[in-house]
């Protein structure tokens, strides 16, 4: 794959997304995990856009200050490297799922213990999303 030196690559973009849920995971801002690792929380924003590589050496610290081991950041990407590449409905949802309605509803959503219950709030949203 040829990318020019604007395109986010599909690792970057992978590793930013591994970090932005580790992050949210364990309840820091940006800022906080910025402070702890020596960073801006710009910074932080553009590793978790994939806009800005991670260095090495950040990714170490970043990986200590997390409790994951390096490889962790690359998961199982090979394994989902085709479905990475998001078109732009799936770019959609991960940006939706960036905003602080879409996690939120992902939270709350998940937290709903019936799976009739689950299919029923989703054929509803169906519904609604129909609607002109």
């Amino acid at each position: 794959m040829l990318l020019s030196d604007k395109d986010v690559h599909p690792v970057d973009k992978f590793v930013g997304e591994r970090l932005r849920k580790k992050r949210k995971s364990l309840g820091y801002s940006q800022q906080a995990l910025a402070n702890a690792v020596g960073l801006t929380f710009q910074q932080i924003q553009k590793y978790e856009k994939g806009t800005n590589r991670v260095s090495a050496s950040k990714l170490y610290e970043l990986s200590r200050f997390l409790d994951e081991p390096i490889t962790w950041f690359f998961g199982d990407y090979e394994d989902n490297a085709a479905n990475f590449r998001a078109s732009p409905p799936e770019e959609n949802v991960s940006n939706f799922l960036q905003t602080a309605e879409g996690g939120e509803l992902a939270r709350t959503f998940s937290r709903i213990g019936k799976a009739v219950v689950r299919r029923k709030i989703l054929e509803l949203v169906v519904a609604a999303s129909s609607e002109d």
